[in-house]
């Protein structure tokens, strides 16, 4: 299987990956504002306690492998049904150990119901050993549709049923069925509409080839992991279960606007930058055009939500809610700097360097453990700022290797995302006054979001920035069908 990819296709592949990511954590937005209404803030703090140990197992079954199935130039069948093979038998072993260290685990927070929580969550790692391939097949091919169409599916459903159940007074087991049930309804729902069956062949050649370049991605993935989920660990264990929900509360509303937009963008963009890994110009031109247009779109949209947090927290999850609202803001600024942050990685990795991905996770790493070892004596809010300092520290030295790697220096980047930056401030510090006129929470809401967007595009236009009129010829090339896979050229 070998890359063809063409403007045409990097722009419909994106049209489906926005829409799958827009549609799926919409509704699952709409979902769990829901649950949120009936559960307790305790109950969304347990459960993320049981997804810090599934996310680490997940990582280790997926072994950086269907990122390498990916960014291999060419791929067979063996590949495939190799990497297979070996992800659900490390997945059989990591279930047998976490279901052996549940009772554990639940003492260890003092609450037994994590134990049983955690078997019955472990489950998913089966289905992430398939999906993992299922969803390098369709990266490769770009064939997003085919996503968009499972997810939207095991979104709906699923949400379904942790809502009934939540009614039904089941507490935290509501927000278990529905995980449960997302993953087995996506995994169904991959296998009718991905054509990609495993083979009874396997390869340890093939598997020691393509972990070459795993290993240094699953290890940089471990190592980012542990930092995020040694967080949970220190606010479940030292604080309180309410805390935490608060914190990752906070984290959730910019996440899914970032996961949605940013995140499609890279998954789309990690195919494409694969394709050209040999010409480092094309590469650079269009490492470029993705921070500048992931910055152009997120910048704004996390400085509205900063300044609407408080009167959408009110409306949407009632005033219980509401001490999430400062972690919410925190968070907005460092999701914003994460575009940076992210696109850079995505090249390192597309040109074949995963050991120097590696490399800046280590660095990261060590500075991430001393801000936080120096917060946690101030508080959670101290430990919130020191994740934003992280993600400061992060945007700086991710950028460094693309220096050489691309001739894309640090100047040029923030150079690059300067005057998004300064629009959003712009139309941040005008909307903001707004709040002081005395309306109610959701009119507020309503005109700050309004006049927010004719500001930013308005301005955008006033100054001519070049990733505005960059999109408005996108669009309307896109409209005629007439643009190629330069366009993603500066």
């Amino acid at each position: 299987m070998e890359y063809d990819i063409t403007k045409a296709k990097v722009l419909s592949s994106l049209f489906w990956k926005l829409l799958e990511r827009g549609g799926t954590q919409g509704i699952q937005f709409l979902i769990t504002l829901i649950l949120a209404r009936i559960l307790l803030p305790e109950d969304f703090g347990l459960i993320v306690i049981v997804t810090v140990f599934i996310t680490f197992g997940g990582i280790i079954v997926e072994s950086g492998l269907s990122t390498a199935l990916i960014q291999k130039k060419e791929v067979d069948a063996l590949d495939f049904s190799s990497v297979f093979y070996l992800n659900l038998c490390v997945a059989i072993v990591l279930y047998i150990i976490l279901f052996l260290s549940a009772p554990l685990i639940g003492t260890f927070f003092e609450e037994p119901q994590l134990s049983s929580v955690i078997k019955v969550l472990s489950l998913t790692l089966f289905f992430g050993a398939f999906n993992s391939i299922q969803n390098a097949v369709i990266a490769r091919s770009m064939e997003f549709k085919n996503l968009f169409i499972s997810s939207l599916s095991g979104v709906i459903l699923s949400g379904i049923v942790g809502i009934l159940m939540a009614f039904a007074d089941f507490g935290i087991w509501a927000l278990v069925a529905q995980q449960l049930t997302r993953h087995l309804l996506v995994t169904i729902a991959l296998c009718i509409t991905v054509r990609w069956r495993p083979s009874l062949k396997f390869s340890f050649k093939r598997v020691q080839l393509l972990f070459s370049y795993g290993w240094k991605l699953l290890i940089s993935s471990l190592i980012f992991s542990i930092y995020i989920n040694l967080q949970s660990f220190i606010i479940g264990k030292m604080f309180n279960p309410a805390l935490l929900g608060f914190y990752n509360r906070g984290m959730q509303f910019p996440s899914v606007i970032v996961d949605n937009i940013n995140g499609s963008i890279q998954n789309v963009m990690f195919p494409a930058l694969s394709a050209h890994q040999d010409n480092k110009q094309k590469v650079k031109e269009m490492t470029r055009r993705l921070i500048g247009m992931s910055s152009f779109i997120v910048f704004p949209m996390m400085m509205g939500l900063a300044i609407i947090a408080e009167p959408l927290m009110n409306v949407l999850l009632t005033e219980k809610w509401l001490p999430a609202v400062s972690f919410l803001q925190i968070f907005c600024a460092y999701y914003a700097l994460w575009t940076i942050d992210v696109s850079n990685l995505q090249a390192v990795k597309a040109m074949g360097r995963s050991d120097i991905f590696l490399k800046l996770e280590i660095v990261k790493t060590v500075i991430a453990l001393t801000v936080l070892v120096i917060s946690i004596q101030f508080g959670v809010h101290a430990m919130a700022f020191g994740v934003l300092l992280n993600g400061i520290i992060a945007a700086i030295i991710d950028g460094f290797p693309n220096r050489k790697l691309l001739n894309y220096r640090l100047s040029e980047q923030w150079k690059d995302v300067l005057p998004s930056f300064l629009l959003s401030c712009g139309m941040g510090s005008i909307i903001y006054c707004i709040k002081w006129v005395g309306m109610s929470d959701l009119l507020t809401i309503g005109v700050q979001i309004i006049t927010g967007i004719i500001l930013y595009v308005g301005l955008a236009k006033i100054f001519k920035i070049e990733c505005f009129r960059y999109l408005q010829i996108t669009l309307k090339s896109q409209k005629n069908k007439t643009v190629s896979i330069e366009g993603f050229e500066t």
